[in-house]
């Protein structure tokens, strides 16, 4: 059995154990040694992060071709409407790859949403709307390629969920360890 780690990580922190420049690290956080990233998120993005001390573990949570399906809530600037939101789910063109299609759908702001620091510039003209993406591929700032195509820039995002992994019950910062395997975060990928 592996051991894996959730973290609810803030704004402003690496996804790596040494800080670099102006932005925090993990080992403020996370005492736990010898756990490693599985699929890296931004350091101006917040929300779930996994580490585990299995490899092969961590191969499969960060690769593609397994098909770990990772929920997002992204505050953007601007109300797309469902044709707008039919090109996400259609999968769509960016620069350098085409996005495989997205579930996506307007959202409430999550409940018991920690405040961000420092906050989202805002604009008291130009309204925002929440989305949930749920995608399976993950590539480099992704989420927001996307909603930039289609001209809604995200202003804030969290990765709430991977697979069957969720935020619930962490508070921004805090971790908890489990033992667990690759078919304990699978969950339902076809939801």
């Amino acid at each position: 059995m592996s051991s894996i780690v959730f973290f609810n990580k803030p704004y402003g922190v690496l996804s790596q154990f040494t800080p670099e420049g102006k932005w925090r690290a993990l080992d403020e956080f996370i005492p736990v040694k010898d756990v490693y990233v599985a699929g890296r998120l931004d350091a101006d993005s917040e929300g779930l992060l996994l580490l585990t001390d299995d490899g092969k573990l961590q191969a499969k949570i960060a690769d593609p071709r397994h098909k770990l399906v990772k929920t997002y809530w992204a505050q953007v600037e601007g109300v797309p409407d469902e044709a707008e939101l039919d090109r996400l789910r259609a999968g769509i063109k960016l620069s350098d790859f085409t996005a495989q299609p997205a579930k996506v759908r307007l959202i409430d702001a999550p409940a018991d949403l920690w405040e961000r620091d420092p906050p989202i510039r805002f604009r008291a003209a130009i309204p925002t709307a929440w989305l949930e993406i749920r995608i399976a591929e993950g590539k480099n700032r992704q989420v927001r390629r996307m909603t930039a195509a289609i001209g809604y820039p995200t202003l804030r995002l969290i990765r709430a969920a991977i697979g069957a992994a969720t935020l619930e019950g962490l508070a921004l910062g805090q971790w908890r360890q489990i033992s667990g395997s690759y078919q304990d975060l699978q969950g339902k990928i076809n939801e």
